[in-house]
């Protein structure tokens, strides 16, 4: 199986990029967001847990995103490969993802880091804010967005590039464009 991690700020393309890889590789998409919702939803132990964390206004534990992302895992256990999106965003998760992963003998194959500079985020988020009329993707949420995406990333991808798993993705271009140069760096870690 192979696990990549995709990560780039609010605007890169992940979301794009993740569908066109679903599509070519057959990947399972597996969402930090998404599983958080279905074990609420579903009222699983680790979502009542959840569910309290967040009515009191605080971040899910790190231990406890890790636990869901385990159960989901190993319900995908024959699948050709998994795309971690949206976890790890800090240097702790990563530590966390790489020892549940070696708990059930694999590994982070690849790192993909969609790289878009600041104003071209902008750009592209505002006017995704006037087609979908998102509130949150205003010029001062945006900024703000960016700052808290930087100042997480920045060590987490050191991290990678000491493991030597981080491949930087240009993000600009045509959808196509990109997708070649996601598509390189995937067939490079099988």
């Amino acid at each position: 199986m192979t696990n990549v991690v995709i990560f780039g700020a609010p605007g890169s393309g992940k979301g794009t990029q993740s569908e066109l890889i679903i599509k070519k590789y057959g990947f399972d998409h597996i969402s930090t967001g998404d599983v958080l919702r279905a074990e609420m939803k579903n009222e699983t132990e680790l979502g009542k847990i959840a569910k309290d964390y967040i009515a009191k206004g605080a971040l899910v534990p790190d231990d406890l995103i890790i636990n869901m992302l385990a159960n989901v895992l190993d319900s995908k256990k024959n699948s050709k490969g998994v795309i971690f999106d949206g976890f790890p965003r800090t240097i702790p998760q990563g530590e966390a993802l790489n020892k549940m992963l070696a708990e059930r003998g694999c590994k982070v194959d690849v790192v993909l880091s969609l790289e878009v500079d600041d104003a071209e985020l902008m750009d592209r988020l505002i006017k995704r804010g006037q087609i979908s009329g998102r509130s949150d993707d205003n010029a001062e949420t945006i900024k703000s967005r960016l700052e808290v995406y930087h100042g997480q990333t920045s060590p987490l991808k050191q991290f990678y590039i000491e493991q030597g798993i981080l491949a930087s993705i240009k993000g600009t271009g045509s959808i196509e464009e990109i997708f070649e140069r996601v598509s390189k760096a995937i067939d490079a870690c099988k």
